[in-house]
């Protein structure tokens, strides 16, 4: 499977966007975060693009190396801290937090002035729809890569608490030409169909993954959207 198909996805961005979208998923503060809950759910992720063969930045890996470290150096006694680091702070999370703190001031920035530019230009624009035709839901850009992930880990965990006939899941042949031809006829009559209803019938997991990789092109195609009523809520997926 993984020969027939390899994903590249433009639309990740790095290790720091990752890990400010755990926390924020977790709904604590920056300077609250707790080293072994975020590296376990950074190591899942990492879990998650190599089952689906992505093509990651090496930041993602240098990331994930420096989690453990400071993760291991937190549970070591003050006695026995590495001497280069007992100059600066005890607590071994500061130099990450200083990181996401810095980092996302600066993306707060730039998505201040983006907002900015399109209000601007929406000054100029023509009117569009009318007050009663327009649409609340949140645009496709706002359901991120890190969203379909989580989604996806959550469809894995599932199915590894059922028991697989491995010989079975080997003779089965997936391809993600074949997916994508099930998905679009799943979302053929127009109505929503949530990602969790895409997953309902899978067997196993190359089967989840398959149906996910073609999911991903369908959405790189610009076939499918996909939408969330609100932050974290429940994916559904509509014909673009």
């Amino acid at each position: 499977m993984s020969q027939e198909y390899k994903v590249k996805l433009e639309v990740f961005e790095g290790p720091l966007d990752l890990l400010l979208y755990l926390i924020k998923k977790d709904e604590v503060d920056i300077y609250d975060i707790s080293l072994e809950r975020i590296t376990a759910q950074y190591l899942e992720f990492m879990e998650a693009f190599k089952v689906l063969d992505l093509e990651l930045a090496g930041e993602f890996v240098v990331m994930a190396a420096n989690l453990i470290y400071l993760k291991s150096r937190a549970l070591l006694p003050a006695a026995v801290q590495p001497p280069e680091e007992e100059a600066e702070e005890d607590d071994p999370r500061w130099d990450l937090i200083r990181q996401l703190v810095e980092y996302k001031k600066f993306k707060d920035a730039a998505a201040h002035l983006s907002q900015r530019e399109v209000d601007q230009s929406n000054l100029f624009a023509r009117m569009a729809e009318s007050p009663e035709t327009a649409q609340p839901e949140r645009p496709l850009g706002d359901v991120s890569v890190f969203d379909l992930i989580n989604a996806f880990n959550n469809v894995l965990k599932r199915i590894a608490s059922k028991s697989e006939d491995l010989r079975e899941i080997f003779e089965e042949n997936y391809t993600v030409s074949d997916k994508i031809d099930f998905i679009m006829k799943m979302t053929g009559s127009g109505v929503p169909l949530k990602f969790t209803e895409l997953f309902a019938t899978v067997a196993s997991r190359t089967e989840i993954v398959v149906t996910f990789l073609a999911l991903l092109e369908l959405i790189r195609l610009k076939q499918l959207k996909a939408v969330q009523e609100e932050v974290f809520g429940e994916i559904e997926l509509r014909r673009a």
